[in-house]
């Protein structure tokens, strides 16, 4: 499972011009589903999100996590995450899961993340959604559960 970290002062999500999900200052994390995904890896891609030390202290190093800030999470699906883009122009996404494996790993991610942390937004798996951002840094970061 793969989470795609933002840093953000705020983040939304709208589908059809209206907003789905918001936050302040926390992490926007765009959600890929890979083959062979699982509930273990939803589970350890949250405790990483919750725990990884993005946010500066008082004096400025990145030693606090989204628990210790208790900032907003967002949470948008993303299945062009898992594409494979090792050869050709055009992405292949054999790696990515099946659209029902999908949608329920997400679900299950956004339950666990509800059940745990204050501040969760959501966006919505399958729709075109329109994703709005102020990254705070910039400060991105790639992150895998296997």
């Amino acid at each position: 499972m793969i989470g795609l970290l933002q840093r953000v002062t705020e983040a939304s999500v709208s589908i059809d011009k209206q907003t789905v999900g918001q936050i302040g200052r926390g992490l926007l994390v765009l959600v890929g589903v890979e083959k062979g995904d699982s509930e273990s890896q939803a589970d350890r891609l949250l405790e990483r999100l919750l725990g990884y030390r993005v946010f500066p202290d008082e004096e400025g190093k990145m030693n606090l996590s989204l628990t210790d800030i208790q900032g907003g999470l967002l949470l948008v699906p993303q299945f062009t995450l898992a594409a494979d883009t090792q050869k050709g122009k055009r992405p292949s996404f054999s790696s990515a899961a099946t659209p029902e494996k999908g949608q329920a790993l997400f679900q299950y991610l956004v339950k666990r993340a509800q059940a745990v942390h204050s501040d969760v937004a959501r966006g919505s798996f399958g729709a075109d959604m329109q994703v709005s951002l102020v990254n705070d840094g910039p400060v991105t970061f790639w992150l895998e559960a296997h």
